[in-house]
């Protein structure tokens, strides 16, 4: 199972060392002075640097070094994952609990406070955006809470990406399969925004929700609603284990361009070749994600 690397974690820190920098657009970001803020040495400065390059948050320039892309201001957007809004953080450390085999079995809001230091109301509200996404539900008669059956083991998410490389290719060679050509714009600009810097300004849950809209919508495009249900099933089902993995970014960018190749692909009609490649696609984040 994928976990976070040096680069990402270090990619990241370095992002918020950036936005409380107060630097204009084009201001010039040397290694040493990286290397000195977050006390680490150059060389994982310079991989996470390259990172923040290749993701469009810094520029780089052939025998001069990397320049902010953007303002320092413009940077507000970041996550740091460490959980500056309590309740997002209490979300996401009831979602580790539960994937990791720490959190199971019934329980109320009281114990959901009690664990994870809220208060009534903010277990409520985490407890009420959970019973929205379909991740818990209200146990019969109003007692209390349980989670819904998700996935929750490697084996489990391995399995549910080989589903998807059953319907999602096969769902743009059904005959109804059509171009929406405002949807592919829409879902173009989101690749796109990932590439400049997005990747690493969004929240997991957003990040999430882009990638999962994006299959959701080539699936729809094929005009067969039984495979769209049985995708927005699997989104459902895979949505806490995906939170988890997508702590390490740095593979992110891969995707979303290949993501941009499969509009290609299907707006110039190449549909065969597109459904090829987005069971390779599928094929290659399973091994990435899974390891099997």
């Amino acid at each position: 199972m994928s976990r976070p690397n040096l680069t990402t974690t270090l990619a990241t820190r370095l992002v918020d060392l950036l936005r409380r920098s107060g630097f204009e657009e084009g201001a010039h970001v040397t290694e040493q002075w990286v290397a000195d803020e977050l006390d680490v040495s150059r060389t994982p400065v310079r991989k996470a640097m390259l990172f923040l390059a290749e993701v469009g948050i810094l520029t780089r320039e052939p025998n001069r070094g990397f320049f902010l892309a953007r303002s320092a201001a413009a940077l507000s957007r970041t996550d740091l994952d460490k959980g500056a809004d309590v309740e997002q953080d209490a979300y996401f450390r009831i979602a580790d609990d539960y994937v990791g085999g720490r959190f199971s079995g019934p329980f109320t809001a009281a114990d959901v406070s009690r664990a994870y230091q809220l208060a009534p109301r903010q277990a409520e509200r985490v407890l009420a955006r959970m019973e929205s996404e379909d991740l818990v539900r209200r146990r019969t008669g109003g007692r209390g809470w349980e989670f819904q059956h998700a996935f929750s083991t490697v084996e489990a998410h391995a399995q549910s990406y080989r589903f998807r490389m059953i319907i999602e290719p096969n769902a743009l060679l059904e005959p109804d399969f059509t171009v929406d050509a405002g949807l592919f714009a829409q879902h173009r600009a989101q690749q796109e925004a990932l590439l400049r810097g997005d990747i690493l300004l969004l929240p997991r849950a957003e990040l999430f929700q882009v990638n999962a809209s994006f299959h959701e919508m080539l699936v729809g495009c094929s005009g067969n609603q039984f495979l769209l249900d049985a995708v927005r099933r699997q989104n459902r089902l895979r949505r806490l284990i995906e939170y988890r993995l997508q702590l390490d970014r740095s593979r992110l960018a891969g995707q979303a361009r290949e993501h941009l190749r499969l509009l290609d692909l299907a707006e110039g009609g190449n549909i065969e070749e597109a459904s090829a490649f987005l069971r390779n696609h599928l094929d290659k984040v399973r091994i990435i994600k899974t390891g099997s």
